[in-house]
């Protein structure tokens, strides 16, 4: 029997399945309200719980954490809400309508999958995947339990990122685009260091279930608190902070699958056990021709990050703050620029996100963020990542959403 590519797969099971999410309605909770729980209770899991509650029609009844801290400071904006230390018995609970994942990446796909499966809603932060290979399985997931899935990827919901993509890139205005720049310095969240509380393992921290799937180490504090630096919980600052911006790549250009990725970088300046490069360039290319870098420092005194669309009518310069478009200066000897369009960001992004989500779960209606669309970002990522560790360009074969031998 013909093996059939992965690409064609995916488009299978979609095409197959989004109808039925689509027309199966259900209502939430009594009153219409949604009924959430959140699964990693950490500082980003407890902002975007905050996040929901602030939207209005959404209660906390479900809290899980591997450490009993997390869980107390929940508690605090969620007082009524149960509490688990297993994310597998928060499932099986009949008040939690929808569940927020926001564990660190090396548990995202077995909770993602765990969710679908038990019939919830899911908001799972990004980016969706460990590896490379995760990413199928947890779309199938969604689309076979017709689930509403939707990424932490917010820019998908902002509201100048949607004002940016239909005046310059459904007009086609800013012509043929053949360069995408992006970057990402001093994201100081990739240097956190552990409290004084965290040196010895406190009592209430499961440390052999925070390591889930990654094979044994004793217990490290850095490891804890600050997984996004060590490549055995995370992709470092590629997954963490490019996926946000090749998913608006992807979202502008209408092209997410690279046919080749390049990447070098390394442990420069912070040789403090991290394995995840503290320095890093990528670089991506796409069918459509068109390259797209992403470049990232966390070397003290540089700071900033955004996109620049580099098209032959004009450029893009994009971030989360605001936009400014730069119109081609005229071919004329003397001919003045003429000042850029900037458009500044209105609302919030995360809330807005969120919100989206909200109504996806009433309407079953694909979220803007669907994790088929988070599963393409993580895979971008995923190839800078691949070619940075195995030091050589990877070629990629879009129709079967699979590396090609070197």
């Amino acid at each position: 029997m013909k093996r059939q590519p992965r690409r064609e797969f995916l488009r299978t099971v979609v095409g197959a399945t989004a109808a039925t999410a689509l027309s199966s309605s259900r209502i939430p909770g009594a009153n219409n309200r949604i009924r959430l729980g959140l699964i990693g209770c950490g500082s980003r899991g407890v902002g975007d719980m905050d996040n929901f509650v602030k939207l209005g029609d959404v209660d906390v009844t479900a809290l899980c954490d591997v450490y009993g801290t997390h869980v107390d400071r929940a508690k605090k904006t969620a007082p009524a809400a149960k509490t688990f230390k297993d994310h597998r018995q928060l499932l099986d609970a009949k008040d939690v309508d929808v569940v927020l994942i926001a564990v660190p990446d090396h548990w995202h796909q077995a909770i993602t999958i765990d969710a679908l499966n038990a019939g919830k809603d899911v908001y799972v932060e990004k980016p969706l995947t460990l590896t490379i290979d995760e990413g199928p399985a947890i779309v199938k997931a969604a689309r076979v339990n017709t689930r509403i899935c939707q990424v932490g990827m917010q820019q998908r919901s902002g509201a100048h990122y949607l004002q940016a993509k239909r005046e310059y890139f459904d007009s086609g205005k800013l012509g043929k685009i053949t360069l995408v720049r992006t970057w990402w310095h001093g994201n100081s969240f990739h240097l956190r260091r552990a409290p004084a509380a965290l040196q010895t393992q406190p009592a209430d921290l499961d440390w052999a279930h925070f390591l889930g799937p990654v094979k044994w180490r004793d217990y490290d504090p850095q490891q804890f608190y600050n997984w996004r630096a060590y490549l055995d919980y995370g992709g470092g600052q590629i997954t963490d902070l490019f996926t946000h911006w090749i998913d608006v790549v992807h979202m502008f250009m209408g092209d997410d699958m690279p046919i080749a990725a390049s990447a070098s970088g390394g442990v420069y300046h912070y040789k403090d056990g991290r394995t995840a490069p503290d320095t890093i360039n990528v670089l991506l290319e796409y069918p459509s021709q068109f390259t797209a870098t992403f470049e990232a420092t966390l070397a003290p005194g540089i700071s900033g990050s955004a996109i620049e669309f580099c098209g032959t009518e004009g450029r893009l310069w994009i971030s989360r703050a605001r936009y400014e478009y730069y119109e081609k200066t005229a071919d004329a000897p003397g001919a003045a620029a003429r000042p850029p369009t900037i458009v500044q960001a209105s609302g919030n992004l995360d809330r807005d996100h969120m919100q989206n989500f909200v109504d996806c779960v009433r309407s079953r209606k694909l979220p803007n963020g669907d994790v088929l669309i988070g599963h393409r970002s993580a895979q971008a990522s995923h190839l800078g990542n691949l070619a940075y560790l195995q030091k050589r360009r990877i070629a990629f074969d879009p129709a079967r959403e699979q590396m090609l031998p070197s």
